[in-house]
């Protein structure tokens, strides 16, 4: 389906694998971005939207559940300590799905990929774990 912004773009091509660890690449059906899932030689087609979606949604779970240190850690590397700055920070990390896909891919998937971030689903599409294989190190507090 396309928006105004054009064509939907699979978010996370080249970070989905399926629980074997076999990576799943991005073929169009319909027009439509689809992760190709192996499932013992067969090739299930699942919507990328609804992985993106899942993904999104567990980002911001994530994100939410440590906004506080996120933004500390933030405020730290920047060398900042205002009101205004903290406002902005968090906004941008309430904002995360909707920042993730007006930026486009090509603006953070290789930092994902850095990081070793991979998405793990099952034959049919649904989320089963992120994984971040470089892990994050946030500073300790001072």
């Amino acid at each position: 389906m396309e928006d105004s912004a054009g064509p939907y773009l699979a978010l996370f091509q080249g970070l989905v694998f399926n629980e074997r660890g076999q990576p799943a690449e991005v073929r169009f059906v319909g027009g439509e971005p689809h992760y190709v899932v192996v499932d013992d030689g067969f090739e299930r087609h699942v919507e990328a939207r609804s992985v993106d979606d899942a993904v999104v949604a567990e980002l911001q779970r994530q994100v939410d559940e440590q906004q506080e240190e996120l933004v500390g850690a933030m405020l730290h590397a920047l060398g900042r300590d205002d009101v205004l700055t903290k406002a902005a920070l968090e906004s941008s990390l309430a904002n995360l799905g909707a920042s993730l896909r007006e930026s486009g891919p090509a603006q953070w998937l290789p930092w994902l990929k850095m990081l070793g971030f991979r998405i793990v689903v099952d034959v049919h599409g649904r989320l089963v774990m992120l994984t971040y294989e470089g892990g994050i190190d946030l500073p300790e507090d001072e």
